[in-house]
């Protein structure tokens, strides 16, 4: 019961990235979202999530895992509650954020209750269900988000959370182990973390706003600045911390370093691939919330397949060779989704390139996580794994905000029959991307003979299958 209740939590978590996707052009047209706008539905929540995650993992060491769940649980579930009630953009992205700290809190304590209360083969199995549980949640969310916007409304994505965070609450303080010792404040690094917030969330902005203000207005290259200087600052910041959420220097690892550049990219293609193609069903082609759902699950799939190889390929050959070939598949399967037209069909032109696009992501996620863990050692594999996972999130954000942009400034309106131009334009820019990530996972990731060595003596980086 313990496993299940947080494995239900963590699949709430990422029900709420997914499941939007779907319903992205039914809540703009609602809430009157323009092409530069409609991002920040996704964007507010991965955001906050992705850049406190490394904070939260700490705050359950330090506050106390079954106190940091249920608080984390507590914020979900009013931010759903007032995402559900949105009335304005300002509103739902308000909530949208609320519900990316309460995740931000829940995951990590949930992961660290598993860690904490199994032990031996048991242990390895709850980890190998928690990362299962990440890979279907993606299927899950677009079968949720078709089912609830086509036969309810795309608000009852968020109020569905309501009765099943109940259920959790309750549940949780009969089978969570009480925490023992008292909270202690001192170690939290609230200055890096603030930091890490506002810094992306500034560059961010300057992305999506980056077409209508201006790419070299004044606006666009402040925020842009603002947020490098950030950055700059949280480096040096975490290097006088006694105990920082990220130890900077072990970014000099070609594994860890390289690693979490290729994770944004591989995360931020992922992301826009699921962003771009449902624009496209249902802006262009017409496809309902229900039919596009449908239309996800052999993506979702073809990732699986590819996530499920990658663990066996990388045992093999390293991550230099696979992680340079899954991009590169990845970019031959934008450059097919990059003919889309305003008269095309799915079978002919969004499946060939979702399925070849979605095979070589599914391997380079799991590659690169691989790459990232190897590169760790025994004493900060915690750390490592937070940064791994913040990677994830954030390369999603920023996928999202480039991809959005691109498709909103070539057509001026993602609603029209001609955003298949616009969206078509962004799936180039993937392609680019893509390819541009193989190469720099050959010229920067160690070679094999390196690698595999590491990867023998740190076997808690391989997938559980």
């Amino acid at each position: 019961m313990l496993l299940l209740v947080l494995l239900v939590a963590q699949l709430m978590v990422i029900l709420d990235i997914t499941a939007v996707n779907i319903a992205l052009p039914s809540l703009a047209k609602d809430l009157r979202l323009s092409g530069s706008q409609i991002s920040w539905t996704i964007t507010s929540y991965s955001l906050v999530f992705g850049s406190l995650l490394l904070f939260g993992g700490r705050a359950a060491d330090l506050l106390g895992r079954r106190r940091l769940f249920l608080t984390g649980l507590g914020v979900f579930t009013a931010s759903s509650f007032a995402s559900a009630l949105a009335g304005s953009a300002a509103a739902l992205f308000a909530a949208r954020a609320g519900q990316g700290l309460g995740a931000a809190m829940l995951s990590p304590a949930a992961l660290s209750i598993i860690t904490t209360c199994f032990h031996g083969p048991a242990k390895a199995k709850a980890l190998a269900v928690w990362g299962a549980v990440g890979g279907a949640g993606a299927a899950i969310g677009v079968l949720a988000g078709g089912l609830l916007t086509e036969f309810a409304d795309w608000r009852m994505i968020f109020f569905v959370n309501l009765p099943v965070a109940v259920a959790l609450a309750v549940t949780a303080l009969k089978v969570i182990p009480s925490d023992t010792d008292r909270p202690r404040w001192r170690g939290l690094d609230l200055r890096g973390a603030v930091l890490a917030t506002t810094s992306l969330a500034a560059i961010v902005y300057a992305i999506t706003q980056g077409s209508s203000a201006g790419w070299t207005s004044t606006q666009t290259l402040g925020f842009a600045l603002l947020g490098a200087v950030g950055l700059a600052a949280f480096g040096v910041v975490e290097t006088r911390t006694e105990k920082p959420l990220l130890n900077v220097t072990r970014l000099a690892d070609r594994a860890v370093g390289g690693g979490l550049f290729l994770m944004l990219a591989a995360a931020g293609s992922i992301f826009g691939l699921f962003y771009l193609c449902s624009v496209y069903l249902q802006n262009v082609l017409g496809t309902s919330p229900l039919m596009t759902g449908l239309a996800f699950i052999p993506l979702a799939l073809a990732a699986g397949i590819g996530a499920h190889a990658a663990g066996h390929i990388v045992g093999r050959h390293g991550v230099r060779m696979p992680l340079s070939s899954a991009f590169a598949i990845a970019a031959v399967g934008m450059a097919l989704l990059a003919h889309v037209g305003e008269n095309g069909t799915y079978l002919r032109n969004v499946l060939p390139g979702m399925l070849v696009a979605g095979f070589g992501l599914g391997i380079a996620v799991v590659a690169v996580s691989i790459a990232i863990l190897t590169g760790s050692r025994h004493d900060e594999s915690g750390m490592i794994s937070g940064l791994n996972s913040t990677g994830h999130e954030i390369g999603g954000t920023i996928g999202i905000a480039v991809f959005s942009t691109i498709a909103a400034g070539a057509s001026g309106a993602l609603g029209a029959a001609h955003a298949a131009s616009a969206v078509s334009h962004a799936f180039v820019a993937a392609g680019i991307l893509t390819s541009l990530a193989s190469i720099a996972a050959f010229a920067v990731l160690p070679h094999a003979r390196h690698f595999l060595p590491k990867l023998r003596l740190n076997p808690a980086a391989m997938p559980v299958h």
